[in-house]
């Protein structure tokens, strides 16, 4: 049983969005996306949709403190996210909770602060009374704000008006101005500034002047080609043509060594933005509980927004949500569990499961249960079975032969060097039932043994190792479930099994014995490891995944095919 994939708690401290596409219900959904366990704390409810807000309900400063002291109290939290703060008295709970906690500690939880002042639709989500606090003491213990343009404007100019000598409120125009707005914004003692950059154009010539006067600017492309990438533009028209021309830059200036990165990417022309910044932020927030430092969780999370827009789908009448899940898929296959611990395998008896009961409990079955089965189908079974163990050695052949690795291609090597044990243990089997090993040796091939066989061979030549897994274990794993099936009947009370009669007992006793027997149980066992391991290791899609149940289905209906040949024998 594979361990659990650890899930960093990461808390948002921000108001509710009831369209869903913003505050707390964006961060959860960006939190879930990129791995981790989402906690909240709302400060404020919302009434909005994708046209803008209605209405805005603040929650009572204590109660918001009640709810960071429940989830700090019992939870291990590895980053905070905060949004909309909305007044003074939510902001002073928010983090003079945050600062008296006992377990405190700014590098163990750092907080990414997203300064939430003014929604798209241009409604006030922070009182002015709250904005000088956030300045002079929520900045100085965050990790990292994230202003967008308007936000770092309006907090310049909280800056400029506070000053004494007289400076004009900056206006972010261009690049430069954003270099030198994140250089001022770092001035509010955070440990990094990232200046948003959706609101403003730019283009690589405005890049490339920027990055000539300021070398030391680190440029981080991203969704644009790279060197020696012609054949991409090539193909760029249709469906998947994009412009380049028009760029967006996010700014990131750290206070530590005063590095700075711009971050570039094709402006997306969509309106499926509403919640991009809380989006942002919140998936900074993830990556760095990851253990990511801060350039590289802002490289990752600036890449998830973009592809966000670029994957939403219009909702609404108005700016449209993101795809928040774009980089999730439903799984194929369940993750296995104590309850469920062979989970792809009971997939592939569920999806074959009419056949699958016509061939374990066929009547050849049955009959071998009761002793009552004609010998001369017995005998035709055991002969055809022996021509079809050579098969069976030269697909598991097929099988070392495509393996990448010594364990694997042991594994397969030692299946064939079974197999030649269990010969002898068939021939002396068929001794017994007067089968000499020149007659085993004589035997005709039946059609059915040919129609198994070949498939067998012919699944190893193509290129996919595991369908031929698929193709080896329904024949291993069938036997198991045969043998399991006789042996579970035989322990009810009157049961129609009958292993030791009142004369003599089952003469098929050995058979069930062996395939219900420890020995080919563990064989079963480590068959059905391979099995999920290989799930496991190499998740299907859902094409190749009906691939590999039509294999399961062939060779359970070719197996089944086994039997009928044999209740045939009988009547010849």
């Amino acid at each position: 049983m594979g361990t659990a994939v650890e899930q960093p708690v990461v808390l948002t401290i921000a108001g509710s969005d009831s369209s869903g596409g913003a505050g707390i219900q964006a961060d959860l959904k960006t939190f879930a996306a990129n791995g981790c366990y989402g906690a909240s704390v709302i400060t404020a409810l919302t009434a909005q949709n994708t046209l803008g807000v209605q209405g805005v309900h603040p929650c009572p400063a204590e109660f918001v403190a009640k709810q960071i002291n429940s989830v700090i109290d019992d939870l291990d939290v590895r980053a905070i996210k905060t949004g909309m703060l909305y007044d003074l008295e939510v902001a002073k709970a928010v983090f003079e909770t945050l600062k008296a906690h006992p377990s405190a500690s700014l590098r163990r939880r750092p907080i990414i602060c997203d300064p939430v002042c003014v929604s798209t639709s241009g409604h006030a989500l922070l009182h002015p009374s709250a904005l000088d606090y956030l300045m002079s003491d929520v900045f100085p213990i965050a990790a990292l704000i994230t202003p967008n343009k308007a936000e770092a404007e309006l907090l310049l100019a909280q800056m400029a008006s506070a000053s004494s000598n007289g400076e004009q409120p900056m206006k972010i125009t261009s690049l430069e101005d954003m270099l030198t707005a994140a250089e001022q914004l770092l001035k509010f003692g955070s440990s990094a500034v990232l200046l948003k950059g959706g609101h403003l154009s730019a283009t690589m010539e405005d890049v490339d002047a920027v990055h000539v006067k300021h070398p030391e600017v680190k440029v981080v492309k991203q969704s644009l080609h790279g060197d020696n990438m012609e054949i991409l533009l090539a193909g760029n028209s249709g469906q998947y043509s994009y412009d380049v021309s028009e760029l967006v830059v996010d700014v990131l200036h750290e206070l530590r060594g005063g590095s700075r990165t711009m971050f570039i990417r094709p402006r997306v022309k969509s309106s499926s933005t509403h919640g991009t910044g809380c989006t942002l932020s919140s998936a900074i927030a993830c990556e760095v509980a990851m253990g990511y430092n801060i350039e590289a969780a802002v490289a990752k999370a600036v890449t998830y927004t973009h592809l966000g827009i670029e994957a939403a789908h219009p909702i609404g009448n108005g700016h449209g949500p993101l795809n928040h899940l774009h980089s999730m898929s439903p799984l194929a296959i369940p993750r296995r569990t104590p309850t469920n611990p062979y989970p792809f395998t009971r997939m592939l008896i569920q999806s074959t499961s009419q056949i699958w009961k016509e061939y374990v409990e066929h009547d050849f079955v049955r009959e071998l249960g009761k002793g009552t089965l004609n010998r001369a189908s017995f005998m035709h079974f055991i002969q055809q079975d022996y021509i079809y163990l050579k098969y069976y050695a030269r697909a598991y052949g097929l099988l070392a032969a495509k393996s990448t690795s010594f364990t694997t291609i042991q594994s397969s090597t030692q299946t064939i060097l079974n197999i030649l044990h269990e010969i002898n243990t068939h021939k002396s089997f068929c001794a017994t039932f007067g089968i000499t090993d020149l007659e085993l040796e004589n035997t005709s091939e039946a059609t059915a043994t040919t129609a198994y066989g070949a498939y067998l061979i012919d699944t190893g030549l193509q290129g996919d190792s595991s369908k031929l897994v698929m193709a080896l274990m329904a024949c291993l794993l069938g036997y198991g479930e045969v043998g399991l099936w006789l042996k579970k009947e035989s322990t009810l009370e009157n049961s129609w099994v009958v292993l030791d009669g009142p004369g003599d007992e089952n003469p098929y006793k050995q058979w069930i014995e062996d395939y219900s027997g420890e020995l080919y149980q563990n064989a079963v066992r480590a068959g059905l490891e391979t099995i999920e391991a290989l799930a496991i290791a190499d998740p299907p899609s859902p094409a190749r995944l009906k691939e590999w149940i039509g294999v399961w289905e062939r060779c359970t209906r070719l197996e089944k095919g086994f039997w009928d040949m044999a209740m045939e024998a009988s009547k010849g």
